[in-house]
């Protein structure tokens, strides 16, 4: 499958790799910045953004497989990799691989216990389910720093401080995204993420962390570096589950420092 994408920048080129929601339009807050220094290639994983659907299985497998098969298509070889939270776990799957170079994961899933996942489940589909009900209301919604806040809360530290242009892609794509169900269900009932021994990585790896994060929990950070104890850990401190939100010139200045 040929994936949606977008490209942006000259330079040496980085892939970004998206969490649940927009698609390549979850990259929006940092896109200029990385662009200004590198050409930047955020994908459609399928079904989100304008990508269609996979037609067999959804897993985390066959999500990095079809990232593996674009980066190949599109002659990337080792491209550096950049995801967050579902998408984090992706370029962090492609590196155990070998595939691509250098990797930055910012808040990647897959590092939970049995307990944690459940919660993460439990608490994440019906805010979903809420999402796609208040569809239609949204961009009001969001345009009030108090609607936005009890909106944002699991996903952002500081939510009464982002704009409704920031969050708006996200959130929309949550409710109209055809693959967000399929998609969860790899998250909470697939495996969890293996690990890579030390020296096996194909680049730099860089595993950020949010202090605040309520989706995938600060004490997670500690087994994702156990996993793979080649990467370096950065912590986002007073951030949630999206650095690129509560964080944006960090977020950016980090993936731009650790890949090449």
């Amino acid at each position: 499958m040929t994936l949606h994408h977008v490209r942006r920048g000259s330079g040496a080129p980085l892939l970004l790799v998206h969490g649940l929601g927009a698609g390549s339009q979850s990259w929006g807050p940092i896109l200029d910045t990385l662009a200004a220094e590198r050409e930047v290639i955020a994908i459609d994983l399928p079904g989100f953004g304008q990508s269609p659907p996979l037609a067999g299985e959804v897993s985390i497998a066959t999500l990095a497989d079809a990232v593996a098969g674009f980066i190949q298509e599109q002659g990337l070889g080792t491209v550096s990799t950049a995801g967050q939270s579902m998408g984090a776990r992706i370029v962090l799957e492609l590196a155990r691989r070998g595939v691509g170079g250098d990797t930055v994961a910012l808040d990647p899933g897959g590092f939970w216990t049995d307990r944690e996942v459940a919660v993460f489940s439990g608490t994440l589909r019906p805010s979903i389910r809420l999402v796609k009900t208040l569809r239609a209301a949204l961009p009001t919604l969001l345009g009030n720093p108090v609607s936005r806040s009890a909106l944002l809360a699991q996903f952002s530290a500081r939510p009464w401080a982002l704009s409704a242009e920031t969050v708006l892609p996200d959130l929309r794509g949550l409710a109209t995204a055809p693959s967000t169900g399929a998609a969860m269900d790899a998250l909470t009932k697939g495996p969890k993420q293996a690990g890579a021994p030390a020296g096996t990585l194909p680049g730099r790896a860089t595993i950020g962390w949010g202090r605040r994060d309520l989706v995938t929990l600060p004490r997670q950070a500690h087994r994702a570096v156990s996993a793979f104890p080649d990467a370096e850990l950065h912590w986002f401190e007073g951030c949630g589950h999206f650095p690129q939100w509560d964080a944006p010139d960090e977020a950016a200045r980090l993936i731009l420092d650790r890949t090449s």
